[in-house]
């Protein structure tokens, strides 16, 4: 029996590209898994990919909210909890950008990029903690981050994606420091360019040779997952066998 049988995830951006991987790869571990991303009104896709009616029945449920708005985030952990009665792993992986310079960008577009991808971590993660801390018989959940290699370096014109994940690559290690007295591991994973909708629509000319199926970062994410307790893997970086952005 696979380590994560029967565990409750949820796994926000899940309606494509990495979310999408994970969850799938999570439900075939045996994992009963919240697919969490907008409402289809604010470019979500929850409610009509194939991932919600592939057979899986009790096995997954769709939840619609934004994860940079607290109510809306309370009122989705409340259905998790009325649904399945609890939850073991948290994937903090919901992402957005927007190209431009400093000089361009918008306030709001630059505030967006960093609500999504710093600010809804905190809120989810902070919204978890009661759930978390009663998983594996009170031995405590597993949440894991998903950073960039944006979170390590920087490239012209996405100061708001950089900050924003610089800002997720220390709250998540600050998360690994202080949640460990609570048994509740956590990982940052540094993902490099992958062959999803994140990149591929809105630079239809890149290299997609130079670019990772998400399938094998999702593949990291189930096992760093099934890690036996005792240890955990509080960083790790998967890169294309190309990558150009790193080193």
């Amino acid at each position: 029996m696979h380590a994560l049988h029967n565990k409750i995830a949820l796994v926000t951006g899940a309606a494509s590209g990495l979310g999408a991987a994970i969850a799938k790869q999570l439900v075939g571990a045996g994992a009963r898994v919240a697919l969490a991303d907008l409402p289809s009104g604010q470019g979500g896709k929850v409610g009509k990919v194939a991932l919600c009616s592939d057979g899986w029945g009790t096995a997954t449920m769709s939840l619609h909210f934004d994860v940079s708005k607290p109510a809306e985030v309370a009122e989705a952990m409340a259905a998790l909890q009325a649904q399945w009665g609890g939850l073991d792993i948290l994937v903090n992986n919901a992402g957005t950008d927007h190209t431009a310079s400093i000089d361009e960008i918008g306030e709001q577009e630059w505030r967006r990029v960093v609500d999504t991808n710093l600010y809804g971590p905190f809120l989810l993660t902070k919204a978890a903690l009661p759930l978390l801390r009663q998983s594996d018989a009170g031995r405590g959940g597993h949440i894991v981050n998903v950073a960039s290699t944006a979170s390590l370096r920087a490239w012209p014109n996405a100061s708001a994606y950089h900050a924003s994940k610089w800002g997720l690559r220390g709250l998540s290690e600050a998360m690994h420091t202080e949640l460990r007295a609570l048994g509740i591991r956590v990982t940052t994973l540094f993902a490099g360019g992958m062959r999803t909708p994140f990149l591929l629509e809105r630079f239809p000319d890149i290299d997609q040779t130079l670019l990772q199926d998400p399938d094998n970062v999702a593949s990291m994410v189930q096992f760093l997952l099934g890690m036996p307790r005792g240890s955990v893997v509080a960083e790790v970086m998967v890169l294309p066998d190309q990558e150009t952005s790193w080193p």
